[in-house]
């Protein structure tokens, strides 16, 4: 411990200087956290001999110096300068808001040759436990050689899991093969369990059987873990008929899936393989539950143990479902409307997102129905849900005593059908939708508002009161603390952010919080300018 503390102190000591010795409180905190952070990696890597060398009695002066068991230090203050400089606080004079480090050691590193894939959903329970639901399928070739032979193509040639030849050896290389589906890690980065889906040996076959009624999703995407410890997951994926041993043979996902926290089958939503939306339907799936399609998230209200719905790729709402019996309660679309608007041929594609392009261009700024994907359903202490719809660049906020029922609101007044406001999040943009998930700070009243960005790899800090722009973190890449198509958040009883990517980032970040807890103030109302890029 002597040794990392005196580590620290000649950080310290060398940022001074370089810093003609001015040190602000702001930049003393970051430099705390970063470097604490960093340390403890570093405490890992090399021993820490500094009470060793300060029992040790100093020899009398000799002609030339002893050599010293003490270690060259691992960080130096260039490098805790780097990192801090990448995410130092830019928020407007008169506001305030949390700041965060990026934390480079998190998670730790997976056993058994484990690799995970693309995140399609990531959350925090309430034990400040991080479950991530990844996509084992996603993995490429390269990225999954060590995977062995688990069956024949159609040709009758040996491949692997995901469909890759084998045709001389079990495994095409030493690293890596797929990590179970669903992954839970604590607030350090240890891996504390790991189950799901067809690489995880035996579960299909003991804990999710299509005999029970259990369908495991052909793609995976959505996680929550509710207050009672009740996991539920869903799937996005289309067109799956068995191509390869691991893929799923019923066509799309169009169901919700509760199990315990250790794997435990208890009921499904919906019925697997329907061959398209329909907004309106309330009671078609197994015992007379709602029938989704393509559910991308949902969250359960702890107050009301109501499950709502992001609802998702396919449909176009919000459903509402008894989190116990998976029995419907409501449902509704953009600005509070039941029956849902779902205007015949719009398009569903959520990697093609011209048609709000068009819209924003013609100066139509409320389409009256979610494009596809409604991405993300949040409830605040307050009863509020935010709604990310994602295909039209913006999060829409509904009163949950309020909406739900039968309603039309035809001029989108606030107000009406329990629909509070909107917040655009870079309507410029139209590469794969803007507002994909959002989480809230862990301050009494979470007042900050925090929102993922897909197209432009960012991740906003909004004040929940003026639902403007106070800072962003991150910014479009590939390296430690940046996103390539960021998806999903979750954050901790301590306010730290963490989040996962797809497409081929197919990997998660923990974002370590510091200075304020909550947010404050008047920012920037157009929220996502690219004039304020990272």
């Amino acid at each position: 411990m002597a040794g990392r503390a005196a580590k620290l102190r000649t950080i310290f000591s060398d940022i001074r200087e370089t810093s003609g010795g001015i040190m602000t409180t702001r930049t003393t905190i970051v430099y705390t956290t970063l470097a604490a952070v960093l340390l403890g990696v570093a405490a890992c890597s090399a021993p820490d001999n500094g009470a060793m060398t300060e029992a040790a009695p100093m020899p009398a002066p000799a002609p030339a110096p002893m050599a010293s068991n003490e270690p060259e230090p691992l960080l130096s203050s260039e490098i805790v300068a780097r990192i801090a400089e990448r995410t130092a606080s830019r928020v407007p004079e008169g506001a305030s808001a949390p700041s965060f480090v990026v934390d480079p050691s998190w998670p730790k590193p997976l056993p058994n040759n484990w690799r995970i894939g693309q995140v399609g959903g990531l959350t925090v329970d309430h034990n400040d436990n991080i479950w991530v639901f990844h996509r084992p399928r996603s993995l490429e070739r390269s990225a999954a050689a060590g995977e062995g032979i688990a069956g024949t193509d159609a040709d009758g040639n040996p491949v692997d899991g995901l469909g890759n030849p084998r045709p001389f050896l079990d495994q095409s290389a030493g690293c890596c093969v797929a990590a179970p589906s669903v992954l839970k890690f604590d607030r350090e980065g240890n891996l504390l369990d790991a189950w799901g889906g067809p690489q995880d040996e035996g579960f299909l076959e003991n804990n999710c059987r299509v005999e029970d009624g259990c369908y495991w999703p052909g793609r995976e995407h959505g996680i929550y873990v509710d207050q009672n410890d009740f996991v539920y997951l869903s799937g996005n994926g289309t067109n799956f008929t068995g191509q390869f041993p691991w893929a799923a043979t019923f066509g799309d996902d169009s169901h919700i899936l509760k199990f315990t926290a250790d794997g435990d089958f208890v009921y499904q939503m919906g019925h697997a393989g329907m061959e398209g939306p329909d907004s309106e339907n309330i009671d078609g799936g197994p015992n007379s539950t709602p029938q989704p399609y393509l559910v991308a998230d949902f969250m359960v209200d702890a107050n009301t143990n109501r499950l709502y719905v992001a609802d998702g790729y396919g449909n176009r709402r919000i459903l509402v479902a008894d989190a116990e019996t998976g029995q419907y309660v409501g449902h509704f679309g953009a600005y509070g409307q039941n029956p849902v608007d779902d205007p015949a041929g719009t398009d569903i594609d959520p990697y093609n997102t011209g048609p709000w392009a068009g819209d924003y261009q013609m100066g139509n700024m409320k389409p009256m129905f979610f494009r596809s994907p409604m991405h993300c359903a949040i409830v605040a202490n307050d009863g509020l849900l935010y709604a990310c719809d994602r295909g039209n660049n913006r999060i829409q906020v509904f009163d949950t005593n309020v909406a739900g029922g039968a309603c039309s609101n035809p001029n989108a007044e606030e107000g009406q059908c329990g629909f509070v406001r909107e917040l655009f999040v870079a309507p410029q943009s139209y590469a794969n939708g803007t507002a994909v998930a959002a989480e809230f700070s862990t301050d009494p009243d979470q007042s900050c508002l925090y929102v993922g960005d897909l197209a432009n790899g960012t991740l906003y800090i909004i004040d929940r009161e003026s639902m403007t722009e106070l800072d962003r973190i991150g910014r479009s890449g590939r390296q430690v603390g940046e996103f390539h198509w960021i998806h999903a958040l979750g954050v901790d009883s301590d306010g730290n952010i963490y989040s996962g990517e797809v497409d081929t980032g197919q990997r998660v970040q923990k974002w370590q919080r510091y200075g304020e807890t909550g947010c404050s103030g008047t920012g920037y109302a157009d929220v996502g300018s690219y004039a304020r890029n990272r």
